[in-house]
């Protein structure tokens, strides 16, 4: 089945060129960024962003006078000098380095201790806020996407977000400060020249880097959707890994693989190739900028307007500048690289809610005057995934509450999307459906979905212990509440004969049990949950038939004081029915018990008809 496609980026206006749109999506980043920075009702997380902003500062402050005292040092020590006789001064001087140079290194650990929970404290709300989001989403746009690209998508965002606020914050701030700064000291230590040469070697080396990093950026993008190319391809295979093995296609699926990791592997390699390029001009600005400077500082050696002192003063300032300018370059393509990580997981934050509730949405409500609640209504739905396919052209139907309804009919029929309309997967294109007399449009999902239990046709189970995906139905239950679910499902016997009982894991999508023995697991999983609302897609369809019997009785059981609805391709499963309605090309073709049914010889009679026939031809297959 196909559906259509939700894009999960805005539509960036057309009248903006490439490279705008790339900046218009990182500034958006940016600001997405800053309230997991400066978090709403979290004072402590506030304070301690303050303070570590004011260590930040005191720190670049003592870094920026260690050079003064060095070169103070220097000219205290040289020969001929009154301080270098007397030797307290420059031992006065050296004890003050030191301590310099502590406080410093000091500081700017105790800025990032403090601000350590800060970020992980970040990190961990945007991962959860986009967990819950995925889980938020229309199940349209799960299905139009795959897990392992998603999954991927998360895990870069998550670590980029870690480096973008490790980095942009107390690295790139605090270099810019120092740059102002060690301008402002070497201005007023010597003249206007050496200024101007240190911030046209700073304002150069900004602007190739940022250059260089736009271009790094696109290849970057390129690599991160062949990454999740591969990673898709590579969980998709491994999942299917028992159909891989029935058609012998390894070959085939390592040479899809290997098809991805080729592309990988030449984005890879322009990423790079393009960061060598970029370290390789940066080093050449750098050092041009040393050399003018070294000059300069040569002259006036020269002219007798510099103390040896001075000399180690602008030098030193300068090796100590360019040391974080030099590093400033990695961290710039580590921010850019981190951003664009985080852009893709931002996306998704974006993606609009399909399905949402109303803001005036209140719980479902059971009948007030009625003894059992449960009633459902379909009232001349329409539905269709597309709009030039329709599936459901005016369904109308009431199960009482308490009541049992059969839902049968050809594939394609719309059995299942029935299914999906009621659990509100999807909103209706027309008419309504009322449970206990309030339109499901109207209440809240956590309510509406919390009233109805559903047994699927395609059981899916956590990779963990049978405990586990039986308590899933109600967490928190107690083992003998799982128990108890476990022998209405008739698996309770059988859990109790595996070494590990209840603890026994189920591998990957329960592929470490039988489709009967997933089926059972999961109806016991319903059971626990206890709904007032039963669905059964196709709940039996996965067993032999002497299970199957023993299945049906309890589901009976369990069904008696439950509205009930069995979605069905197998006609022996609900004979038993208040009612069967029969589905075809999205109408109610025809209604009634298994008896009228029969009696009118119409489509359900056929169907039942060549059953009975292929059921009669089993025992000689």
């Amino acid at each position: 089945m196909r559906f259509m496609r939700r894009s999960s980026h805005p539509p960036a206006p057309a009248d903006l060129p490439p490279s705008l749109q790339v900046q218009r999506s990182t500034f958006q980043t940016i600001v997405s960024l800053l309230p997991y920075l400066w978090p709403v009702g979290n004072p402590g997380a506030r304070v301690r962003v303050v303070v570590a902003l004011v260590f930040m500062l005191l720190s670049k402050v003592f870094t920026v006078y260690v050079p003064v005292l060095y070169g103070r040092i220097v000219d205290a020590l040289a020969p001929g000098d009154a301080a270098a006789a007397a030797f307290i001064v420059p031992v006065a001087l050296i004890v003050a380095y030191g301590a310099v140079r502590i406080g410093a290194a000091g500081f700017g650990e105790i800025r990032d201790a403090l601000f350590a929970s800060v970020q992980q404290r970040a990190v961990r709300l945007l991962a959860l806020r986009t967990f819950r989001h995925l889980h938020a989403v229309s199940l349209r746009f799960h299905l139009d996407r795959q897990t392992g690209g998603l999954s991927r998508v998360i895990d870069r965002g998550v670590l980029g977000m870690q480096s973008v606020l490790r980095l942009a914050v107390f690295n790139v701030v605090p270099t810019a400060l120092e740059l102002v700064m060690v301008t402002a000291i070497i201005w007023h230590m010597f003249d206007w020249r050496y200024a101007v040469v240190t911030c046209l070697a700073v304002v150069v080396y900004v602007a190739f880097t940022a250059v260089l990093a736009g271009r790094r950026g696109r290849y970057r993008r390129t690599m991160n959707d062949t990454d999740n190319d591969a990673s898709t391809k590579s969980l998709d295979s491994l999942i299917n890994y028992e159909t891989v093995k029935y058609f012998g296609n390894e070959e085939h699926e390592a040479q899809r693989y290997d098809g991805a990791l080729a592309r990988y592997e030449r984005a890879a390699v322009r990423v790079q190739v393009s960061l060598n390029a970029l370290n390789l001009g940066q080093a050449a600005i750098i050092a041009i900028g040393l050399t003018l400077i070294m000059l300069l500082a040569a002259s006036g050696m020269r002219d007798g307007t510099m103390t040896v002192g001075k000399f180690v003063v602008v030098n030193t300032y300068l090796i100590q500048l360019y040391q974080p300018l030099n590093f400033l370059g990695v961290v710039y393509m580590t921010i850019k690289q981190g951003l664009v990580d985080m852009e893709q997981m931002f996306a998704l934050l974006r993606v609009q809610r399909e399905i949402a509730d109303k803001p005036d949405a209140k719980a479902l409500t059971a009948h007030l005057s009625e003894g059992s609640a449960g009633e459902v209504i379909f009232e001349n739905v329409h539905f269709g995934y597309q709009s030039n396919r329709v599936i459901l052209k005016g369904v109308s139907f009431t199960v009482p509450a308490g009541g049992k309804l059969a839902i049968v009919g050809p594939t394609g029929a719309g059995k299942s999307t029935i299914n999906r309309l009621l659990f509100r997967f999807y909103d209706v294109t027309g008419g309504r459906i009322l449970i206990d007399g309030q339109d499901i449009r109207n209440v809240t999902q956590d309510s509406l979905r919390a009233a109805i239990g559903v047994v699927p046709q395609d059981t899916v189970l956590f990779n963990d212990t049978i405990r586990y995906n039986i308590g899933y139905g109600r967490p928190g239950a107690s083992q003998e509440e799982i128990e108890q679910a476990a022998m209405q499902a008739q698996v309770h016997d059988f859990v109790l004969k595996l070494p590990e009982g209840y603890d026994t894991r189920v591998g990957e999508r329960g592929l470490k049990l039988s489709g009967g023995e997933k089926q059972r697991v999961a109806i016991a999983r319903t059971i626990l949950k206890d709904p007032r609302i039963l669905v059964l897609d196709e709940a039996t369809s996965a067993l032999d038939s002497r299970t199957e019997q023993d299945i049906q009785a309890a589901l009976s059981a369990v069904s008696n004081r439950r509205t009930t609805l069995v979605i069905a391709h197998r006609l022996s499963t609900v004979v038993d029915a208040d009612e069967i309605i029969v589905l075809q090309d999205g109408l109610v073709a025809e209604r009634g018990s298994h008896a009228a049914l029969l009696a009118k010889g119409g489509l359900y009679a056929r169907m039942w008809t060549l059953q009975a026939a292929e059921h009669a031809l089993e025992p000689a297959a």
